[in-house]
């Protein structure tokens, strides 16, 4: 960041600066908060305020959890963290909860579940609404993973909303992607259909304490599937672990696996290549959604949208004609006028 943009924080931000970097909770929700804003004048101080603290992230452990409903997630998240804790870690969890799409709001009930690490000083947990975000992560998950990493949280974990198998984005944003299965959750040529298997960097099979024959079988299952696919990287090949995190069982084993992935990737170099990937493609990411709120927000295409939507719905014309003739008015406002009349359907079609 330059002097010159230095000087544009408000004395108020750079008080929000100085409270993230002191590791105080309280400035760091602020912080937050104000990068999930919407209005504009937030995200450009939103903006300002991380390009001041970008010098201070990158020195924690990110670690995506996904899983079916009912894995046990948030209770293995609990007990990773009150583990990590004694170890002398700072632990950041940033669970997204699914947004209704029918009133759009979300419950936000993680921290709930979650009561004994919520009264650790040393944790910090803040749950999000996905927000019609796909992927099953918030638009501004990333941002606020380098928030936390500057607060001095040296394990960031992100909790996903656990929809099913389209959870891929959050692999895109941290460090070690873990899935969490159940014991008795379908054979290995089950596991092979589940695409969210190939970029798995560690299986987890919670709550083998209820049984534990099971768990085993549903381990050599996802073993076997994992062994027939390509593995995401040269150097490290998936391990599947079986545990209980009600009975903080297997919690070490966990934690020695994220060692050997650290110790596996980082000397050659990969995973730092994967964290510049994954910058670049966060970029693209904000591209595609600028384009789409420009778009959305264009006056000629706002004067369109009513006239082709109907038109589309009556079948007087194709989705992709209509599609065309809005992109056209985009990106050149001269297009104009009333364009849902300009490319009908054949007569007959569709009626």
């Amino acid at each position: 960041m330059s002097p010159e943009e230095v000087t544009t924080l408000t004395e108020a931000d750079q008080a929000l600066v100085a409270g993230v970097l002191a590791g105080q909770r309280r400035a760091l929700a602020k912080s937050i908060t104000l990068i999930e804003s919407t209005r504009e004048d937030h995200q450009l101080r939103a903006q300002q305020v991380l390009n001041a603290l970008l010098p201070k992230t990158g020195n924690a452990i990110r670690i995506g959890i996904s899983g079916v409903p009912g894995a046990g997630k948030s209770t293995f998240i609990e007990a990773l963290g009150m583990w990590l804790i004694k170890q002398g870690h700072k632990l950041a969890v940033l669970a997204v909860d699914p947004s209704s799409s029918v009133s759009g709001g979300s419950i936000l009930g993680d921290k709930t579940r979650m009561e004994q690490l919520s009264m650790r000083e040393e944790a910090f947990i803040r749950p999000s609404p996905s927000s019609g975000s796909l992927g099953g992560v918030a638009e501004k998950t990333r941002e606020a993973m380098l928030l936390c990493e500057a607060s001095g949280y040296d394990v960031i974990i992100v909790e996903t909303v656990g929809v099913g198998q389209s959870e891929t984005t959050v692999a895109g944003m941290v460090d070690m992607f873990c899935l969490l299965q159940l014991p008795n959750a379908g054979d290995d040529l089950q596991a092979i259909k589940k695409g969210i298997v190939e970029i798995a960097d560690l299986v987890i099979i919670n709550k083998a304490d209820i049984d534990p024959r099971a768990a085993a079988v549903t381990a050599a299952q996802w073993k076997n599937a994992l062994g027939m696919l390509r593995p995401s990287s040269p150097n490290w090949q998936p391990p599947v672990i079986a545990l209980s995190a009600l009975h903080h069982d297997g919690i070490e084993k966990f934690w020695e696996a994220i060692e050997k992935y650290r110790t596996a990737l980082v000397p050659t170099g990969e995973f730092a290549e994967r964290r510049r990937h994954q910058a670049q493609a966060w970029m693209w990411s904000l591209i595609d959604s600028g384009l789409r709120r420009a778009f959305h927000a264009n006056p000629t295409v706002l004067a369109n949208l009513p006239g082709i939507k109907q038109a589309v719905a009556d079948a007087r014309q194709t989705p992709t004609s209509a599609a065309r003739q809005l992109l056209s008015a985009f990106t050149n406002p001269k297009v104009g006028t009333t364009l849902a009349q300009t490319t009908p359907m054949a007569s007959g079609l569709g009626t």
